[in-house]
């Protein structure tokens, strides 16, 4: 009885070692389940992130287009405004009406050297 009982313990004393061993090459794959597991989601995350990004900038590349349309529309508006009001025409019949001016007479006009 004796020997059936110390021929269980180190049965028992066996096992455990093979455990040990066991659980430490299952540990080692958890972790590695676990690191690879992080780290595809790390890089989901990324790509998620990078496509938020780039249809962030779409949407201020588009709002910036119709920015750059709507300035360069009232840059030509602005042009077209400056040359009517500076047109010589226009300038010498504001000063006849408002200012009563004249066109010089002959003795008037002085060139200088």
């Amino acid at each position: 009885m004796a020997t059936a009982i110390s021929l269980q313990a180190r049965k028992v004393a066996t096992v455990k070692r093979e455990r040990v061993v066991l659980s430490k090459a299952s540990r080692w794959r958890l972790f590695l389940g676990i690191f690879l597991g992080l780290a595809l989601i790390a890089a989901v995350l990324v790509h998620v992130w990078l496509r938020l990004q780039v249809v962030r900038m779409g949407y201020v590349l588009s709002t910036t287009s119709k920015l750059q349309t709507r300035l360069e529309q009232e840059n030509r508006e602005l042009k077209v405004e400056l040359a009517t009001l500076t047109s010589p025409d226009r300038l010498e019949s504001l000063a006849r009406q408002r200012l009563g001016l004249v066109a010089p007479e002959k003795g008037q006009i002085i060139v200088l050297p």
